[in-house]
């Protein structure tokens, strides 16, 4: 996993104090309805791809790109699903502390590009589609937490109701 050099920048100067960083996730899905995930060299954990912000970058760019990097596939970005802040500060085997607001995204794989997932970066040992009813184990929580935002974000999408969902003073919307 390749640290961000604006990161290790920001590390020299910080140390390992806590840093408050950008993050998407991509939950792609096929015509078929299955969902693409990597298995994490880091945790051995089937996630969502996710990525940090880079400056400047907009996130559903960064989205995009991250799924390339580490799966090969090409996707079109389709919707915001979810805007959402972590309390949790997440404490590296290096002790840096690091704590990150997350952008969900809904995409589909961009039928002129690449389909066929490969492991594309040392960020991922295993690559594939999923039926939602057949998912790998162990998943990641974080991941299950996000397909949930998927779902509730899809079923008001099919009522009428396609806005992102984000908290406001304590209340999910």
């Amino acid at each position: 996993m390749t640290t961000p050099q604006f990161i290790l920048d920001l590390r020299r100067k910080i140390d390992h104090d806590l840093l408050w960083l950008m993050g998407v996730s991509g939950y792609v899905q096929d015509a078929q309805g299955r969902v693409l995930l990597g298995r994490r060299s880091d945790t051995g954990e089937w996630a969502m791809v996710y990525g940090i912000n880079e400056p400047g970058e907009e996130p559903a760019d960064t989205v995009a790109r991250e799924v390339k990097e580490e799966t090969g596939v090409d996707v079109i970005v389709t919707d915001l699903v979810s805007v959402k802040s972590s309390r949790k500060i997440l404490t590296y085997a290096n002790g840096d502390n690091t704590m990150y607001m997350d952008h969900l995204f809904l995409c589909r794989p961009d039928p002129n590009g690449n389909t066929e997932p490969f492991v594309g970066d040392d960020e991922s040992l295993e690559v594939g589609w999923f039926s939602p009813d057949a998912l790998p184990e162990p998943l990641a929580a974080t991941t299950v937490e996000r397909m949930g935002y998927v779902h509730d974000y899809l079923r008001h999408k099919a009522d009428g109701d396609a806005h992102a969902q984000f908290a406001f003073r304590g209340v999910i919307r």
